[in-house]
């Protein structure tokens, strides 16, 4: 018999040491911050030794919580492996379930859609659009399609598509009273933030990096247009309303299609991408198979279409 304190308190304890955030710990285990910091306080009692040392804004592991972490991580990463060697697909049915975000649900995700029901008429395909952090190995998504720096261990992940942001806007202002010729002519325009972007850039929207790469790190960047969704700050700009930061992977079908253009060859790349993640057990499902193979051709069809249009940055991430 193995005397191990309890299972929960060692969850808790990996997933804060991995983040070195009880807040973070606590979204990905679906409780709340005072759970974790619980769990975390029953654990070192019962180990009678402190693991995190707690400061005003942040933890960090004490030296016995670094000796312990790297075996515990290691013990869970070697239960996921045994389940996923017995684990089956969940889904029996022609039923797919994808998580994605909802701006790119708007912007990149539904106006694709038709051609994949085209495609696969018996597949019933359901969007979840959420920023939850969803675990793949219940029946709630067989496929997330996310944001992040390619850390997906234990999970099968492709990588759909670089992403940067490049000012956007409407064919129309290039030759109105104030015409877009150049960066320091943004001067003249309404500057639209995406508040998005502060996870990349923190404490800013990001325009004071594109404009720092343009060469006219001077212009002024605190009014505007603010939008704490990225699809509604390129609404915006399609109807003439100023110039956005905007996302190449999201904005890609308005560019396309003549709605927004980049009017500046030069892109701020993010460091990540954009991945498509399942499971092993549920990769092997043909239902998303197909709709991971979709998704990959989705993607490379839309960065060709950039690579051949006569705006595209050649610095594009």
């Amino acid at each position: 018999m193995y005397d191990l304190p309890p299972l929960n308190g060692l969850r808790a304890f990996e997933a804060a040491a991995r983040n070195l955030s009880f807040a973070k710990a606590a979204a990905e285990l679906h409780v709340t911050p005072a759970a974790i910091s619980y769990q975390i306080r029953s654990l070192e009692d019962k180990l009678k030794v402190k693991l995190f040392r707690r400061l005003n804004r942040a933890i960090i592991l004490t030296e016995a919580g670094a000796l312990m972490y790297p075996g515990v991580k290691s013990s869970f990463e070697g239960l996921r492996r045994a389940v996923d060697r017995i684990e089956i697909p969940a889904r029996t049915d022609n039923v797919v379930i994808a998580t994605i975000s909802p701006h790119m649900a708007a912007k990149w995700l539904v106006p694709r859609l038709t051609l994949f029901i085209e495609r696969h008429p018996e597949i019933d395909l359901r969007i979840a659009a959420s920023n939850t952090t969803v675990d793949l190995t219940t029946d709630k998504a067989d496929i997330a399609i996310r944001y992040n720096l390619g850390d997906n261990d234990g999970l099968v992940a492709e990588k759909l598509m670089d992403e940067a942001v490049t000012p956007m806007c409407s064919p129309a202002l290039l030759d109105g009273d104030q015409p877009l010729r150049t960066p320091a002519d943004l001067r003249h325009h309404t500057l639209i933030h995406d508040e998005t972007l502060v996870r990349h850039w923190p404490g800013s929207s990001g325009w004071s990096e594109w404009l720092t790469l343009a060469g006219s790190p001077d212009l002024d960047i605190n009014t505007g247009l603010h939008f704490d969704h990225s699809d509604h700050g390129v609404d915006a700009a399609i109807a003439g309303s100023g110039v956005v930061l905007g996302r190449r992977s999201m904005a890609s079908r308005d560019l396309e299609q003549g709605r927004l253009i980049a009017p500046f060859d030069l892109d701020l790349p993010f460091r990540g991408g954009i991945y498509s993640v399942t499971t092993r057990a549920k990769a092997a499902n043909p239902n998303v198979q197909a709709f991971r193979t979709w998704l990959r051709e989705e993607a490379t069809k839309m960065q060709m279409a950039a690579s051949g249009s006569s705006e595209t940055p050649s610095q594009s991430a």
